[in-house]
């Protein structure tokens, strides 16, 4: 995934009213319940059928540190699913989301006013229409560039131009050289 989708992802986790499973026995039970067998299960983790079954049994408890990272994420992608969802509706609907970044920003204005990038911490409370934006944009797929797109305009409207209240000429805000990066909802 990318910088912005795992920060989204990390943010609707922390609604998760129960942890998830730990254990990579407990996290492959899971898995095997959710995705209604260990063939599936397989497939999605690029292991052995054999390998799942002898995880489900607790033949084997101790992953290496890549099929540990993958089944870790395929755990959190599927865990608590309503959960997941009234989060984001509501984020989507009337919460809205918060960023905090640090990271350089420039924006392009007319001439003689001083558009020199800098670096920036910001933290600022998006409108829900740009977490309705960035999660819908992430459910098709889009990359990291147009999610750092997304984010640009909601931080040109809400922090540069407050939300129309001034810098109304301002053309493009540039966000680049990301050093954190953190959403919560």
């Amino acid at each position: 995934m990318s910088l912005f989708g795992d920060r989204l992802e990390a943010a609707v986790q922390k609604a998760f009213t129960r942890p998830a499973p730990k254990s990579a026995p407990a996290q492959m039970r899971y898995l095997v319940k959710r995705l209604k067998g260990t063939k599936a299960v397989a497939q999605v983790l690029r292991i052995s059928q054999r390998t799942v079954e002898r995880y489900v049994k607790g033949q084997i408890k101790r992953p290496r540190p890549d099929l540990a990272a993958r089944l870790d994420r395929e755990v959190k992608k599927r865990w608590q699913p309503q959960i997941r969802a009234k989060a984001r509706a509501k984020a989507a609907s009337t919460d809205g989301i918060v960023i905090d970044t640090r990271a350089r920003m420039g924006y392009t204005a007319p001439i003689g006013s001083t558009d020199q990038d800098r670096i920036r911490h910001l933290t600022v409370a998006l409108p829900p229409v740009y977490a309705s934006r960035l999660f819908d944009a992430q459910e098709q797929g889009a990359g990291e560039a147009r999610l750092q797109e997304i984010a640009a305009e909601a931080l040109k409207e809400v922090y540069f131009q407050e939300g129309g209240r001034r810098a109304g000429s301002l053309e493009e805000v540039r966000f680049t050289d990301i050093e954190h990066l953190e959403f919560d909802l």
